[in-house]
């Protein structure tokens, strides 16, 4: 018995990764295609603002001196993802040089980048547009480069081979002769990338390269790493956030509708805007939700005749000081709940000698605080034992009767048909599992540094369907056995039964294993319920009723709900669900 449940973990615990594997690849690939389409769409508006108003036979001069090439930059922590080698030395394509590929012709397809790479696009007898498969092959192996770290190995060609770049444990990269290479390589091709005529635009590299690799037209950053990478957020945005150069070299002079980087982080964006604040506060010093004694120096308190007077330095020291010693704020200006509290009920106390410029006061402070959770300690209660006509409910004779028919600790025994249970399985998988592609929800967010925290607004959302089906399947019967608990005979049983249902599986795996794992586990409980059958250990063997005057139930006042039926004052709930059933009863 003991080997066989050994054996069932270890195989649950092997399906488990094979399930996570294929939706990790799928979300991979996801954002390398949302990657393309961004750089994409960028290219064509900027193509577009330059272009506008000029004759389309001076396209290309403009394009060469105004033009600003977009560069995307892919960080990877395998360079086995990227480049592989034979035993011969022969270089071949990782998975995410294939996925890239695939993507970007896929999207090239797309007659409104016609504009951007008229080159690969022909005309037929008829004068229609027809589009060069073999250009458009060409165009997608030239546009992407990997800059890896080089060791001393040589492939086929007699080209270094790439070789893998090591984190230090702080994070950072760069530091052995091999990162140097890389490092040099792209330095020395840097002014060469921002050139138009130059065809590559996504860079694959990694994740380790040192501080100082950056590009001015780096426009998006998609971090494909496989790991949890050690490297710091603020570091791989640096590479991109800096301002854009044209084909002139100069900077370009429209502000955030050009110089906007886009990060295709692979977590969602809240993770990314709270992790990301969190090192900036701790590696540059910046303080959000912290009031400085200068806060409020700056406040205009008087604009007469084109002379604006301002508050000043001393009286904003005066208010920090009285905010530390109302407790508003603790000695590093960090804002406490109190003053948050004060703030959203209008009561914040101040200074005498400030008072007429409350509205100013009060506005700044409301601006830094924003964003800060409040927990409010006097909201901490304990739930009482419930009383009727003075007399404790768990004490009462009804509840006493019930207890003794309910306190004795029992075993229990299920009795129930497998012919039966596989008949109700497959009739409710074919009914209710319907499984279409598999559907993942892309955000966009904009993120602005306030003096209150790294905000997010002008969100956008949208769903895309994935239907590509050129992955292994994973084995759906082993994953059901181990799951469920049934045979591998009844698990075999209830699939066949499924007849062309069974194709939804190809669909999305996941999601099949999942709905269909469901239903059986919900026809078993259903099975249990109506063949399970209780025996009572004896009768000396029970629960007694002073465990609820010895037991104490504590919680806060959001999770708790009055009672008038319970033998407590309180329901202490620990989800949703449980509130919104509680608030019913």
């Amino acid at each position: 018995m003991n080997t066989s449940t050994s054996l069932a973990v270890m195989t649950s615990l092997s399906l488990d990764s094979q399930l996570v594997k294929l939706i990790s690849d799928t979300y991979k690939r996801l954002q390398i295609s949302k990657t393309v389409e961004e750089h994409l769409e960028k290219e064509l508006k900027f193509f577009k603002k330059v272009t506008t108003g000029v004759d389309p036979m001076d396209y290309s001069k403009v394009m060469s001196q105004k033009g600003i090439k977009v560069l995307s930059l892919f960080f990877i922590d395998k360079v086995a993802n990227y480049r592989g080698y034979t035993k011969e030395g022969k270089p071949t394509q990782g998975k995410f040089a294939q996925w890239f590929e695939e993507e970007f012709t896929q999207q090239l397809r797309k007659p409104k980048y016609r504009l951007l790479y008229p080159s690969i696009w022909n005309k037929d007898s008829s004068g229609k547009s027809v589009l060069n498969e073999q250009a458009l092959k060409e165009l997608a192996s030239s546009v992407h480069n990997g800059y890896f770290a080089q060791d001393k190995k040589k492939d086929a060609s007699g080209n270094p081979q790439f070789a893998e770049s090591k984190l230090s444990a702080k994070g950072e990269g760069g530091k052995t002769a091999a990162d140097e290479s890389a490092y040099n390589l792209i330095m020395k091709d840097k002014e060469k990338l921002l050139s138009i005529d130059e065809k590559l635009r996504f860079i694959f590299s990694h994740s380790a390269l040192k501080e100082g690799w950056d590009n001015p037209n780096v426009f998006q950053i998609c971090t494909l790493n496989e790991t949890n990478s050690v490297m710091k957020k603020r570091q791989e945005i640096g590479r991109g956030l800096r301002l854009a150069v044209d084909q002139s070299g100069e900077r370009v002079p429209y502000g955030f509708e050009v110089n906007t980087l886009t990060v295709m982080a692979n977590e969602s964006y809240e993770q990314f805007v709270t992790e990301l604040q969190k090192e900036i506060e701790k590696e540059e010093g910046i303080k959000f939700g912290a009031v400085e004694k200068h806060q409020f120096a700056n406040i205009v308190v008087s604009d007469e005749l084109d002379k604006k007077e301002f508050l000043g330095a001393k009286k904003s020291e005066e208010i920090y000081q009285h905010l530390a010693d109302k407790g508003y704020i603790d000695k590093k200006g960090k804002i406490q709940d109190s003053l948050k509290l004060d703030l959203a009920e209008n009561s914040v106390s101040l200074p005498e000698s400030v008072k007429e410029h409350t509205g100013a006061i009060l506005a700044t402070l409301t601006k830094v605080s924003k964003g800060l959770s409040i927990k409010k300690h006097e909201e901490k209660k304990t739930a009482s034992l419930r009383e009727d006509n003075g007399k404790q409910v768990v004490l009462g004779d009804d509840f006493k009767a019930l207890w003794d028919r309910i306190k004795y600790k029992t075993t229990y025994r299920v009795d129930f048909s497998i012919g039966e249970l596989v008949d109700k399985c497959i009739n409710e998988i074919r009914a209710s599992v319907a499984v279409a592609s598999a559907k993942f929800e892309y955000k966009k967010v904009k993120v602005a540094v306030t003096e209150a925290e790294l905000e997010t607004f002008d969100e956008e959302s949208k769903i895309q369907y994935y239907r590509n089906r050129n992955f292994q399947l994973p084995d759906v019967v082993t994953y059901l056995e181990s799951h469920t608990n049934l045979t591998r005979k009844t698990v075999v049983q209830i699939l066949l039964g499924l007849g062309d249902k069974l194709e939804a599986f190809k669909n999305n795996p996941q999601r099949f294993i999942e709905l269909a794992g469901e239903v059986i586990r919900k026809q078993m409980r259903l099975a249990i319920v109506d063949g399970i059958s209780y025996h009572r250990i004896g009768d000396e063997d029970y629960y007694a009723q002073e465990l609820f005057q010895e037991e104490e139930l504590t919680g806060y006042l959001k999770n708790m709900v009055e009672a008038n039926k319970s033998v407590y004052d309180y329901i202490i709930c620990d989800s949703d669900t449980e509130f919104e059933f509680a608030e019913k009863t």
